[in-house]
């Protein structure tokens, strides 16, 4: 049973990733702007470009978590490996979280008189909030998986 969830779960982080590919390569053919564009002018276009090059960390985190659950299968929770890799997905949600605030700041400043950002930077908090959520569980996780593993290294030691 154990093995089957963790595979589902790996499968579902697979998901993830092939929809925000599929919706990166597919939503800027569709904006309002880009209808009468080449596909180098949509593509090329610098918020585009800026999405493009944050969602690497997205992406980074998404393997890390896929890693984290494959410890899990091999029963190899408690290890330093595990935690590296509860950092890394914090780390990647704070970086992605301060891009996302950049992007916002950008648009608000930068952004025609004739448009509303207020779509854009209402997003940008909403997505800025569950990157500090995500952050903020990954820290208290990595605390007490830190904690577990000096408590076993300490029993092993004692043993």
């Amino acid at each position: 049973m154990k093995r089957i969830s963790i595979k589902f779960l790996q499968s579902v982080i697979v998901l993830i990733g092939i929809i925000a590919i599929f919706i990166m390569i597919r939503v800027p053919m569709t904006e309002g702007r880009a209808e009468n564009l080449d596909l180098f002018s949509i593509y090329a276009d610098p918020l585009i470009l800026y999405g493009y090059a944050s969602s690497i960390a997205f992406f980074v985190a998404l393997y890390k978590a896929f890693r984290l659950l494959g410890y899990i299968g091999q029963n190899k929770l408690f290890t330093p490996n595990a935690i590296g890799n509860l950092r890394s997905i914090k780390y990647c949600a704070i970086l992605l979280g301060a891009l996302i605030v950049a992007a916002a700041v950008y648009i608000r400043i930068f952004h025609d008189k004739d448009d509303d950002p207020a779509g854009f930077i209402a997003m940008c908090i909403i997505t800025t909030f569950i990157a500090i959520v995500v952050a903020t569980a990954m820290a208290v996780l990595e605390k007490i998986l830190q904690n577990a593993v000096d408590m076993k290294s300490e029993n092993d030691l004692t043993i």
